[in-house]
């Protein structure tokens, strides 16, 4: 997988220790400690992802094997058509 880089410029002699400090006491690099960071910053609360939404609601249905293979037989699996626009 293919990663993006960024790159911070004209940030305080002050926040860069800030940072410096705050990642040696988590035992992390400073790059480690920014992705940290941005991650809990940026990622929203409480936020449920799909498949883990979808994992759960397959765990409280409790279906058999034979009862899960009833959506196989029945699954449309002709190729999904292309979508248009016009």
């Amino acid at each position: 997988m293919k990663m993006a880089m960024l790159t911070v410029r004209n940030i305080s002699d002050e926040m860069h220790r800030t940072l410096r400090v705050r990642a040696a006491l988590h035992g992390h690099s400073m790059e480690a400690e920014v992705r940290e960071i941005l991650e809990s910053a940026l990622s929203p609360a409480g936020r449920v992802k799909l498949g883990s939404l979808l994992a759960d609601i397959g765990r409280q249905a409790r279906l058999t094997d034979q009862e899960f293979a009833v959506f196989a037989q029945v699954r449309d699996k002709s190729p999904a058509r292309p979508v248009t626009f016009e």
